[in-house]
């Protein structure tokens, strides 16, 4: 059974966002695990404005700004549609792009304030010398539960260390969303029209927030 987009990706930003630094210091840290530790300070400082959380399409704003840095969205969008995308002209592939970046960051903003008592531990990587792909292991903590498994998959792109997928207990983000909008496209006919819905979506759901 696959898990909920939004309680895959929610994991996700709770460990690239909400990176407790108690589980670990930033000079123990790797470099592909400063990569994803370094918007916490930033995004707990705002967590705790409450007049700022009210203003959703601020939110949005800064969310953009602070996770962006550090995921590549183009090549999670390649991969997300897989064959669709090589077959895609460059309008649709810069239009799903778009689309699909604001479905992740309007997720992550409406998530922003939802998670505050979640924790993040590092847990040992395995990286060559020279490595320039990896996976970052981690685990989510919750009080009263057991530990969740998260992993990023990360490479290394003009010497910044950048997420393309997550695996949540094993399940691929990338390979869940891929599985839906194939579902969609073949349902809708097209990739065009898949695009103008969630475009669609993202403007109503924007609107009505």
């Amino acid at each position: 059974m696959r898990i909920k987009h939004y309680t895959l990706f929610v994991l996700f930003l709770i460990c690239l966002g909400f990176m407790p630094l108690s589980y670990a210091f930033a000079g123990e840290l790797s470099a592909p695990q400063q990569a994803i530790s370094e918007a916490s300070d930033k995004l707990q400082q705002k967590m705790q404005d409450q007049n700022f959380l009210k203003d959703f399409n601020k939110v949005t704003q800064f969310v953009d700004q602070s996770i962006n840095p550090h995921v590549d969205f183009d090549k999670i969008a390649s991969l997300v549609l897989g064959k669709a995308w090589k077959t895609a002209t460059p309008d649709e592939q810069k239009r799903f792009k778009k689309e699909f970046q604001t479905l992740l960051v309007r997720t992550y903003s409406r998530a922003f304030s939802e998670f505050k008592e979640w924790s993040v531990r590092f847990l040992p990587t395995e990286m060559e010398e020279g490595a320039t792909k990896v996976v970052v292991k981690t685990e989510v903590l919750q009080p009263g539960i057991q530990p969740i498994a998260v992993n990023y998959r990360m490479y290394l792109a003009n010497g910044e260390w950048k997420a393309y997928d997550i695996m949540i207990e094993g399940v691929s983000l990338v390979t869940n969303y891929r599985t839906t909008f194939s579902d969609e496209i073949e349902t809708k006919g097209s990739l065009n029209a898949v695009i103008d819905g969630l475009a669609k979506r993202n403007v109503e759901a924007l609107k009505n927030s």
